[in-house]
């Protein structure tokens, strides 16, 4: 080969060379980024799709249940929610045997709703105990038990302390 051939051969390799780069710069790795950002986006609207199918699906459940919260939350009347919490209260109390020691209501409000947080500290057995937890929770107010500790007074554990805050919800919301 003499030095004019080869000497086209290095700049045609060369040419080569700078358009493919070229190419890969501004061609094939900016389609690359288009390619991956595009199916992260299609993936993330399938995801969408699919919560929003699955809510389409459980609507009726949901709106169910949501009327059934706020049918059940406390009238927007202070007093006649402090009313109701204080005799399902006083029920929770009968029923289960345990003897109260303190309760200590209080309003608060959070953006749109209001909640009626007590905390009440109560002695009996294991048994009174569970029972009155069980009789809170199966309320169909909408109460919520927030935290409890349970604390032994003896060195047997048959005399229990029980500390309990819990709060009912007060929509402001009209019902529909």
């Amino acid at each position: 080969m003499n030095n004019e051939s080869r000497q086209r051969l290095l700049t045609w390799v060369a040419l080569i060379c700078v358009g493919a780069l070229v190419g890969d710069r501004l061609i094939f790795t900016p389609l690359m980024n288009l390619w991956t950002e595009r199916s992260e986006k299609i993936a993330l609207l399938e995801k969408s799709l699919a919560k929003g199918t699955l809510l389409l699906e459980r609507e009726e459940d949901l709106i169910q249940r949501w009327d059934e919260m706020r049918k059940n939350s406390l009238p927007p009347d202070n007093s006649l929610a402090e009313n109701q919490v204080l005799k399902a209260w006083d029920r929770w109390v009968k029923e289960s045997g345990i003897t109260p020691t303190t309760f200590k209501p209080q309003w608060r409000q959070e953006e749109e709703y209001l909640t009626y947080s007590c905390r009440a500290v109560a002695q009996g057995n294991l048994a009174s105990l569970t029972r009155f937890l069980y009789e809170l929770e199966r309320e169909p107010l909408a109460i919520r038990l927030e935290s409890l500790e349970i604390t032994a007074n003896d060195d047997r554990g048959e005399r229990l302390t029980l500390g309990v805050n819990f709060s009912g919800l007060c929509l402001q919301t009209p019902l529909k």
